[in-house]
């Protein structure tokens, strides 16, 4: 079969040529994705090469040799960079395979029609090698596209830190530019939020730290379009409102069960960065127990501007609730909480006893203790606004994570007599 190759070589690689053509013609007639992306001479000339490859893998199979799949490879990751499908690289190489196989019947008929029974064990040796040439380019397509994919990740996540971040100046070339990368518009009206950290992944993200995923279109609630950055210390997503309220991102965050912080509308990607920023702010005022709760900023701006003050909101509990607080706790908690319920009933007594399930009296007599405790009369709107806001802060204090206790300090030693105790070196 070497001989009967070797006879007929440049008979074939003319008729290789000639099949060539007619393939990248058939191609670019029935695969679109071909003719939008590679042109004709292109075309032509990656699948002249293909079908050599297809030749000298046939000859290098008879002789016992392993075929040499380098361009194969070289063809894969080619047709990634020119954006061409993988089904369509596919399809090609079973073509050419298939009119490989024709040529070389018709190559070694017209030599010696006699010796075409003898061609027959050659089938399945080209078998083999199409499959190794498939088996490469596929292989060589899939993880070129596979790291361009992690490029692609990693350039929108840097993008989209840029708008979060505010890394450059606001309303500059560089949240204009990331935004625009990012198919954001100029102007439009965008939100940010946050997620706290441990709860459900966000819809449509990828679902490891350091990527970025996009939920949109009509499988998103209400038709936002969200690009979501996932970090180690948690999960923020970037809206675009479009036409709707801010408070369809309810919508959105409802189903996931999540605490979430839902900054206020900006209109532009320089103020993405301040979105940023009150989103978290506004997670904070979100309670950590009772389940989910999605905090929108400006409904909660009072107890915002305490989580935003942290010494000021510690004086605030101590100046305003300082004689409650200091309480037996069991009295301590009926107290605040009857504040509360009558905060959230609107300063309306009977309103708070049907909350609490307790008579009338029972709240204004709690009421009236609570004023002569504080030194705050609740007729007083300045005194009603210093008690919410210390209320807001005994809360907030209660919703903080808690912070680890400090290690105990080390006895220290007594100090020979003459001798200075020196502070210890911080290690580097």
């Amino acid at each position: 079969m070497e001989r009967i190759i070797e006879e007929i070589r440049e008979d074939l690689s003319r008729r290789i040529t000639v099949t060539a053509d007619r393939l990248a013609d058939r191609t670019l007639a029935e695969d679109p994705a071909c003719a939008a992306l590679l042109g004709r001479a292109e075309l032509r000339e990656r699948i002249r090469l293909g079908l050599r490859q297809s030749v000298e893998g046939l000859d290098r199979g008879f002789r016992g040799l392993p075929v040499e799949l380098a361009g194969a490879r070289a063809t894969g990751t080619l047709l990634v960079e020119h954006g061409l499908p993988l089904a369509s690289l596919l399809r090609t190489y079973r073509r050419g395979g298939r009119m490989v196989w024709q040529t070389l019947n018709e190559a070694v008929a017209a030599h010696d029609p006699a010796a075409l029974p003898r061609l027959l064990p050659a089938a399945a040796v080209l078998w083999d090698v199409l499959d190794q040439l498939t088996d490469a380019a596929a292989d060589a397509y899939r993880s070129t596209e596979a790291a361009r994919r992690d490029r692609d990740r990693e350039r929108r996540a840097a993008l989209l830190d840029a708008l979060l971040d505010g890394t450059g100046p606001p309303d500059g070339p560089a949240a204009t530019e990331a935004a625009d990368r990012l198919g954001l518009p100029e102007r439009g009206r965008f939100a940010v939020v946050v997620l706290a950290p441990g709860g459900p992944g966000a819809p449509g993200s990828p679902g490891e730290s350091g990527g970025v995923g996009e939920s949109g279109g009509t499988g998103a609630p209400d038709g936002l379009r969200v690009l979501w950055r996932i970090r180690a210390d948690g999960e923020t997503g970037l809206v675009e409102l479009g036409h709707h309220p801010l408070e369809s991102v309810r919508g959105l965050l409802g189903p996931l069960g999540a605490r979430a912080g839902v900054s206020p509308v900006v209109e532009g990607p320089g103020d993405l960065a301040r979105a940023h920023r009150l989103a978290a702010l506004a997670l904070r005022t979100a309670p950590a127990s009772g389940g989910p709760c999605t905090a929108l900023l400006d409904e909660r701006l009072p107890t915002a501007l305490v989580a935003s003050q942290a010494e000021l909101a510690g004086r605030l509990r101590q100046v305003v609730l300082g004689p409650v607080l200091a309480l037996p706790a069991e009295d301590r908690r009926v107290l605040l909480t009857t504040l509360g319920t009558w905060l959230t009933c609107q300063g309306s007594t009977t309103y708070a006893a049907q909350q609490l399930y307790c008579h009338r009296n029972t709240v204004s007599n709690r009421l009236r203790r609570l004023e002569q405790l504080t030194g705050r009369s609740l007729s007083d709107p300045v005194h009603v606004v210093e008690l919410a806001l210390a209320h807001a802060a005994v809360l907030q204090r209660a919703n903080a994570p808690a912070t680890p206790p400090a290690p105990p300090a080390r006895p220290a030693g007594p100090t020979p007599a003459g001798t200075v105790r020196r502070s210890p070196r911080p290690r580097a």
